[in-house]
C-alpha cells in the first residue's frame, strides 16, 4: 500500500540526522512536522476508509452466512420428509455459496491486519510528531535568548551609549558651574530682581530637563 510505505518513510526518518544535514535546522523542523501532521492526516482517513469497507465485507459474509443457515435448514427439512435428493441439492447450494464466500473472509482478515498496522504507525508517527513539536519549541526558546543576549551584548559594545553617557557627564558638569556661579553671584553681589531670578531658574530647568531626556534615551538603548 501507497499510504504504508509513505508512513514507514516518515516514521523511519532519523530527527537529528536530518537536522543535522540542514542548513536551516528550524525550517527543517517546520517541513518535517508538515509532512508528519499530513501523514497522520492520511493514516486516520485511511484508518477509516478501511473500516467502511471491513464493515461492508462484514455484512457481506453474515448475509451469506445466513443463507447457508436456510440452505442447512431446508436440508433437514427434506430429509425429514424422505427426500433425500432434495436435502442433497440444499446441500449442494450451501456447498456452492460457501465457496463463493470463502475469500469474503481472507478479505476481511487481510484488513484486519491492515487496520492494525495503520493505528500501530500512526501512534508511533504521533510519538515522532511530539518530539519535534518539543524541538521546535526548544529552538525557538534558544533562538530568542540568542537575540535577547545578542542586543545586549550589541549595545554594551556600541560606541553611541559611551557617547552618551559622555554627554550625560558633560550637562551634570554644566549644571554645577551653573549652580556654582549663581552661588557666586548671590554673595556680595545686589539681590537679583524677581525677573532675574526666573530667568535664571528657567534656564536651570532646560538643562534639567535636556539632562533627563537624555538620560531616558540611554537608559532605552
Amino acid at each position: 500500500m501507497g499510504l504504508m510505505n509513505r508512513l514507514s518513510d516518515v516514521i523511519n526518518a532519523n530527527l537529528s540526522s536530518v537536522l543535522d544535514r540542514s542548513d536551516d535546522p528550524a525550517l527543517t523542523l517546520a517541513q518535517a512536522i508538515r509532512a508528519m501532521e499530513d501523514a497522520l492526516s492520511d493514516a486516520r482517513c485511511g484508518t477509516v476508509r478501511l473500516i467502511a469497507e471491513r464493515k461492508a465485507l462484514e455484512a457481506r459474509w453474515q448475509a451469506a452466512e445466513f443463507t447457508m443457515l436456510e440452505w442447512e435448514r431446508k436440508a433437514e427439512l427434506a430429509l425429514s420428509h424422505q427426500r433425500e435428493d432434495l436435502a442433497r441439492a440444499a446441500l449442494w447450494s450451501r456447498e456452492q455459496l460457501r465457496r463463493q464466500a470463502e475469500p469474503l473472509s481472507a478479505e476481511i482478515e487481510r484488513l484486519n491486519q491492515a487496520i492494525r498496522q495503520l493505528g500501530e504507525d500512526a501512534a508511533r508517527l504521533e510519538t515522532k510528531l511530539a518530539e519535534a513539536q518539543a524541538r521546535r519549541r526548544s529552538l525557538s526558546t534558544r533562538y530568542r535568548g540568542a537575540v535577547d543576549r545578542l542586543r545586549v551584548r550589541t549595545s554594551l559594545e556600541d560606541g553611541r551609549l559611551d557617547e552618551a553617557l559622555a554627554r550625560c557627564a558633560d550637562l551634570e558638569r554644566g549644571i554645577d558651574e551653573i549652580e556654582a556661579a549663581a552661588e557666586v553671584e548671590a554673595m556680595g553681589r545686589r539681590p537679583r530682581t524677581p525677573a532675574e531670578e526666573l530667568a535664571a531658574l528657567d534656564a536651570e530647568d532646560r538643562v534639567r530637563r535636556d539632562l533627563e531626556a537624555l538620560r531616558r534615551r540611554v537608559a532605552g538603548g
